[in-house]
């Protein structure tokens, strides 16, 4: 097995990031399991997950935070979410959890924090400062926000005028161009945005979910989805599909004057099983 993920991940040299800056590695929708022989569109997620997080290392010494965003385990379960927290506190590198609509957000909490793997609201890093939503509603593959994460997210940004603001949860707030995938947005994105605009401060929006690399602005705020850990849809199509592409994840690099640098790396290959014949999620 080792011999595999050195042979499917992407060997470079490590590049170097300006002085000053934060660099935050994203992870999503990873959807493990219990039963670690499990398999989602006849992809084994948790050699997916290990090679993606294998190519991940490549970048630790230089890395600030973890961002997990939500799908973190597909059933839920605590020895899932267990080994899950293993695997990143042996990263070594500070880390920070946020649900998805597969995800039991009460189970997260229980079994996601300790070491250096927490569920927090916010986290301070230089002048920056990351806030985590929760979008999940229950019974729902959709995502909404609460008034009380709204009222959260207005506080926190009122509270930190002076820090520069990524936002991160797990729905996509805008639609990406997929009939079937903008279907399970954020279904109250007017008054996430309406906040967001307020607030000068803000500089960029990450989620997970689309499984799939998505970048645009609004208003001159950075948007950004992220590939999956494991399998990928095929972009800007109104039905069901699945991808051939890779899994990965998405790399950000916080300037101290706002900018926001980020690109998304990706595994050289699938693990072998992957069924294009998967008519659903």
């Amino acid at each position: 097995m080792a011999q595999d993920i050195i042979n499917l991940i992407s060997q470079r040299p490590e590049s170097s990031r300006r002085p000053g800056a934060l660099r935050i590695l994203q992870i999503t929708d990873c959807h493990l399991h219990a039963n670690t022989e499990w398999k989602l569109a006849g992809i084994n997620t948790q050699i997916s997950f290990d090679w993606v997080m294998s190519l991940a290392e490549q970048q630790k010494a230089q890395t600030d935070l973890l961002l997990l965003t939500g799908d973190l385990v597909h059933d839920a379960s605590p020895i899932g979410y267990r080994r899950l927290r293993q695997r990143v506190q042996e990263f070594g590198v500070r880390a920070c959890c946020l649900p998805g609509n597969h995800d039991k957000p009460e189970t997260l909490n229980a079994h996601m924090r300790g070491g250096l793997v927490d569920v927090p609201k916010q986290v301070k890093l230089g002048n920056w400062l990351i806030i985590l939503l929760d979008s999940t509603q229950p019974h729902s593959e959709g995502g909404h926000l609460s008034e009380r994460e709204l009222r959260t997210l207005d506080k926190l940004l009122s509270d930190n005028p002076d820090r520069h603001a990524l936002i991160a949860l797990h729905h996509h707030p805008i639609p990406i161009n997929s009939a079937w995938m903008d279907e399970m947005a954020l279904d109250n994105p007017r008054p996430f945005l309406s906040l967001l605009e307020r607030h000068d401060n803000v500089k960029g929006v990450i989620w997970g979910h689309i499984h799939q690399t998505f970048e645009t602005d609004h208003h001159g705020i950075r948007m950004l989805g992220t590939p999956s850990t494991c399998i990928q849809f095929i972009e800007n199509q109104d039905t069901f599909g699945i991808s051939t592409a890779p899994p990965g994840f998405r790399w950000l690099e916080l300037q101290p004057d706002g900018r926001i640098d980020t690109g998304v790396e990706r595994i050289a290959a699938l693990p072998p099983g992957l069924d294009l014949k998967t008519a659903g999620y």
